[in-house]
């Protein structure tokens, strides 16, 4: 893709770019750097994540399943920010291929841009790269970088999280962003198989892995906001499912009981029957149908639900923290 077609894809987009703009935002589109103004906060802290999509680049065949892979990088970069209780402020992008197609890459921006200006962050800047030799053939890399705000007083890191905290599981909407080398290995393991339909899925197998990843960081920013202080966690459920993400916001002396009572999503049961893989693979790789977990004092769970469900957010009660070793415990038997 030479410079004249990459930079006629970006003029394209350059509306949708600037229509995520809030007032925070410095300066004009195109610079070298992307500007933003702190929010007056007495002690502000920002909050950064960058993070990409993995191999799900893999399976977008069509402009919208490319829409969907920009969509993910958003919403996968605001969660990250968003469970230390932090607004998102800036996004940055960076999509790079062996060769970059200017319909793709027009849909992967596209897909940026609407997630950006849905969710209310300010898409300040990106980069694109073409290097053969480096990705192989076909492939695609987009990742995300954000940048988000809030008040020292009010970061929710684990560090206050106690034995009889409450953990509260947000649903999933699918994969997400993660375990797609094991799900490709599965159930992608001859053409067509993206368009094979499951009757138990109710969809083709490329749209379910397909799914964009869920956003949780409105509901999880006003749950912050609606009961300060006595949420003491929040904990983003990505690569490492629940075990591998849960543990990072749990202080020494806690111990995090999960009871899986909630229905594991089709999706990953049919990964766990044709793989065969088993439990404890499946909820190391994927999240099985938790996206997000949150810890709150035990006097504030049913509160806690309440509000997450008016933002639209199916809730379940997974466990609690108890005293012991650093760590969690996943009980499988009891899944459906």
């Amino acid at each position: 893709m030479d410079p004249v077609a990459t930079e006629a894809v970006l003029q394209r987009v350059a509306p949708k770019v600037r229509a995520t703009f809030t007032p925070e935002v410095v300066g004009r589109w195109g610079l070298f750097g992307g500007m933003v103004r702190v929010p007056p906060l007495q002690t502000p802290v920002l909050v950064t994540s960058v993070d990409g999509v993995g191999t799900k680049t893999l399976l977008a065949r069509r402009p919208e399943e490319f829409r969907i892979l920009g969509h993910d990088a958003v919403a996968h970069g605001l969660n990250d920010v968003a469970v230390h209780g932090a607004r998102p402020l800036v996004f940055l992008d960076y999509v790079a291929a062996s060769r970059l197609q200017p319909e793709a890459l027009e849909a992967v921006v596209e897909g940026v841009a609407d997630a950006c200006a849905r969710y209310g962050v300010a898409l300040v800047g990106g980069e694109t790269a073409e290097m053969p030799g480096v990705y192989a053939e076909g492939a695609w890399d987009v990742v995300g970088c954000t940048v988000g705000v809030v008040e020292a007083a009010r970061v929710v890191d684990g560090s206050r999280v106690r034995p009889g905290d409450v953990l509260l599981g947000l649903a999933s909407d699918g994969l997400h962003t993660n375990g797609y080398s094991l799900a490709r290995r599965v159930l992608v393991q001859q053409p067509g198989d993206l368009d094979r339909y499951e009757p138990e899925l109710g969809c083709t197998r490329g749209e379910a892995l397909l799914r964009p990843h869920r956003c949780y960081a409105h509901s999880l920013l006003r749950l912050a906001e609606e009961l300060a202080g006595q949420v003491t966690a929040m904990a983003h459920i990505t690569g490492g499912g629940i075990p591998g993400n849960l543990v990072r916001v749990l202080p020494d002396g806690c111990r995090a009981e999960v009871h899986v009572r909630w229905e594991v999503p089709a999706v990953f049961r049919l990964v766990a029957r044709k793989g065969p893989v088993d439990d404890e693979e499946m909820f190391r790789v994927f999240n099985m149908g938790v996206g997000t977990v949150v810890a709150v004092r035990p006097e504030a769970a049913d509160r806690a639900e309440e509000v997450l469900r008016s933002c639209g957010e199916t809730v379940y009660r997974v466990g609690e923290v108890t005293q012991g070793p650093r760590g969690v415990s996943v009980v499988v038997g009891e899944a459906r």
